[in-house]
């Protein structure tokens, strides 16, 4: 190069699964008699509702609709939003001033990350967590503070903990439940104490709630808590409840004075998404309980399947996490055993180092292959051990 990178890159590597993809492409295009079977990243492999195919298309015909649309969203993916926040959540928003639409979720972390950071400020990002959460606040010259999750406390923190940290400087706090890696659940309670956290110490609380449909009985929201608008976001996504990940449709949620500032960096960024998508989302939001039946019946089958891998390796894990992937603990170096699995039998699994320091020592299956692709992984896993 005849310049350098920013600065602000320094600290921040390649997306590790862009990387590992790669590294996957090319040991398949290698000649392989079988493909490597990846049980990495948590992509749906399932058809989305077909009534938001239908829809996607039928719009698609229309003159009119090729051009840049509305930064803030079209007023009917809006009040989608909100109506579906309020179905299922009980949380009541205006779609008028409390709802943004995302190009995907993963797009509105560093959005957030963008709009609330200055250099210098600190964040408070769960170890372990989505990896996404320190890149974005590293892309913002902020320093990531690590919280940690205590498995004996079912992967929440120990707020008892997080009073004696210093907090000083801290404007941004990251949660996710249910949790990804470690498929924690949500729960009313757990909500509560983050709300009052935030609210005392003057921090902004980021819920990512993108798992909530997935294998929990009680799809919740932190905003549903008394005071959470106050204090707290909330990022959400059709890619995983929805089997549309590629679709990249995604949206924020909470006070109008946050969405505005979050709409200020989002309009610099992008010319509005596509409308047909748009419309096919609203289709898709209006899913009722047999979809979401059908679709943790489905997953129900996987994660008994991935826990027969998890019994392979000798590993202790919870048979009935949510979300999208069974997280265990081996007995010894996890990324070496992602290395070996990978180079001799063929599967590949997300080391959980990952996902922080305290992640290490254990794996992390997903959920989005078929039911045979566990059993056939088993064998091969079995082969080399």
């Amino acid at each position: 190069m005849i310049i350098s990178p920013a600065d602000r890159t320094a600290d921040v590597r390649e997306y590790y699964f862009s990387t590992k993809n790669r590294q996957i492409a090319a040991m398949n295009a290698d000649g392989r008699s079988e493909p490597v079977i990846n049980l990495g990243i948590g992509a749906p492999n399932g058809r989305p509702p077909q009534a938001a195919i239908d829809a996607l298309a039928a719009e698609a015909q229309k003159d009119g609709v090729h051009a840049y649309q509305d930064y803030r969203g079209t007023p009917e993916l809006r009040r989608a939003f909100a109506d579906w926040y309020g179905r299922w959540y009980g949380v009541k928003l205006d779609f008028t001033t409390q709802v943004q639409p995302l190009i995907g979720a993963k797009e509105g972390i560093l959005i957030v990350s963008l709009a609330f950071l200055n250099a210098g400020d600190r964040v408070l990002v769960p170890d372990p967590g989505y990896p996404t959460y320190c890149s974005s606040a590293k892309l913002c010259q902020a320093e990531a503070v690590p919280y940690p999750l205590y498995e004996s406390l079912g992967w929440q923190p120990d707020f008892d903990e997080l009073e004696r940290m210093d907090l000083s400087g801290v404007k941004l706090m990251w949660t996710n439940y249910p949790g990804m890696p470690t498929g924690a659940p949500a729960s009313p309670e757990l909500f509560a104490k983050l709300v009052d956290f935030g609210r005392r110490h003057g921090i902004l609380v980021v819920n990512d709630n993108p798992y909530s449909f997935i294998l929990s009985e009680r799809p919740l929201s932190i905003l549903s808590v008394p005071g959470a608008f106050d204090c707290a976001i909330e990022l959400n996504s059709l890619s995983k409840a929805h089997n549309m990940s590629g679709w990249r449709i995604g949206m924020v949620a909470g006070a109008e004075d946050y969405v505005k500032e979050i709409l200020k960096v989002k309009s610099q960024m992008d010319s509005g998404m596509f409308r047909p998508l748009q419309m096919a989302a609203v289709e898709a939001l209006k899913q009722g309980q047999e979809w979401f039946e059908a679709l943790n019946a489905e997953y129900r089958r996987r994660r008994a399947a991935a826990c027969r891998i998890m019994d392979v390796l000798g590993a202790e894990y919870n048979p009935d996490s949510q979300g999208l992937f069974v997280w265990g603990r081996i007995k010894g170096d996890s990324l070496a055993m992602s290395d070996f699995l990978l180079e001799k039998a063929g599967v590949f699994i997300t080391p959980g180092d990952i996902f922080g320091s305290r992640g290490k020592g254990y794996m992390r299956i997903s959920l989005c292959r078929d039911v045979p692709v566990y059993g056939r992984a088993v064998e091969k896993i079995k082969a080399v051990l």
